[in-house]
């Protein structure tokens, strides 16, 4: 296995908040157990999501997984390593990339910053060079490398710090939210670019994105945690097919269907064309349709399944 999680758990002490100067003076402290026993494992050259509302406890284990914090209990080895007492060893092999936070200088070049990685990782200097132009020739980015990071785009500053992620040749990259905040042409070139460095150096990607488009285009697999608690660990084809309950059909009538008790709620109405939300496992599909149909005239119908959104929605409702 390339990453094990075994019982791990994480409490903190929170400050009470109190009134007046004994608040201050003698300040009282509960417990806050953000990671509560979870566990599993992840082998080599998967993409794996970790998704889950805010507060559920995603950060503070991949803090726990970075050895940025240690855990109370349980234990975690990446690439058979300890990330509390082999900390070091293990920074040189992992890369590391947060959406919402810079890993590069701000005020100098990218290619700066590269060169600086390269002295850190004891690479020599020949050897950083190389790397840093395959990178850059690979993802395109030559002009952009001698620009101070605070003028570029938001989209180019993203695929600038994934480059800075891989100068050392990683075995593991953790990106937290790698998409945030670009554009549709951008997200999808940040999510080939990290889909390119899987396929073809078999590197383990642990993603975590509110994005779930992030999420279907470069995992199979999905961990969902809420409340410190793993509460699903599947393939993402399983889950759909698991809590697939719901399906959207779309039909456009000739004419706009007159106010009548409708059978079925309606998700979405544009003129004529209507989407219901039908269930699937109640009725069968043929009879489901020959009441839609009774509305009125049919021109045209389309159906698809329930969103992974909706399914991550209604799992995160349940737990």
């Amino acid at each position: 296995m390339t990453i094990e999680v075994k019982n791990l758990s994480k409490t903190f002490q929170k400050k009470k908040t109190g009134q007046g100067f004994k608040s201050i003076l003698k300040p009282e402290y509960e417990t806050f157990e953000a990671v509560k026993n979870i566990s599993f494992s992840i082998d080599e050259g998967e993409m794996v999501a970790f998704v889950g509302p805010n507060g559920a406890g995603k950060s503070t284990t991949i803090k726990m997984m970075t050895g940025i914090v240690h855990p109370t209990s349980g234990k975690i080895l990446i690439n058979s390593l300890d990330p509390v007492t082999e900390r070091k060893k293990l920074a040189y092999q992992i890369g590391c990339m947060f959406g919402q936070k810079s890993n590069l200088w701000m005020h100098l070049p990218a290619i700066d910053t590269y060169k600086l990685y390269g002295a850190i990782y004891d690479l020599d200097e020949e050897t950083t060079l190389k790397r840093i132009n395959d990178l850059v020739k690979k993802f395109d980015i030559e002009d952009l490398i001698y620009t101070p990071v605070r003028k570029l785009s938001l989209g180019q500053r993203m695929i600038c710090e994934i480059v800075g992620a891989l100068i050392h040749e990683p075995k593991i990259i953790f990106l937290d939210e790698p998409t945030i905040g670009l554009d549709i042409v951008v997200k999808e070139k940040v999510r080939n670019l990290i889909r390119e460095i899987n396929q073809k150096n078999h590197t383990t990607v642990f993603l975590t994105s509110h994005d779930i488009g992030d999420v279907e285009s470069l995992c199979k697999r999905i961990i969902i945690i809420d409340k410190g608690r793993i509460v699903t660990d599947d393939t993402i084809e399983n889950l759909k097919e698991k809590y697939k309950t719901e399906k959207y059909v779309t039909l456009t009538y000739a004419d706009e269907i007159k106010s009548k008790k409708l059978k079925y709620p309606i998700q979405k109405k544009e003129g004529c064309k209507v989407t219901f939300i039908v269930d699937e496992t109640k009725e069968n599909m043929a009879d489901i349709l020959a009441e839609l149909m009774s509305y009125g005239t049919v021109l045209d119908v389309e159906s698809k399944d329930v969103s992974l959104e909706k399914v991550i929605y209604d799992i995160y409702t349940k737990a």
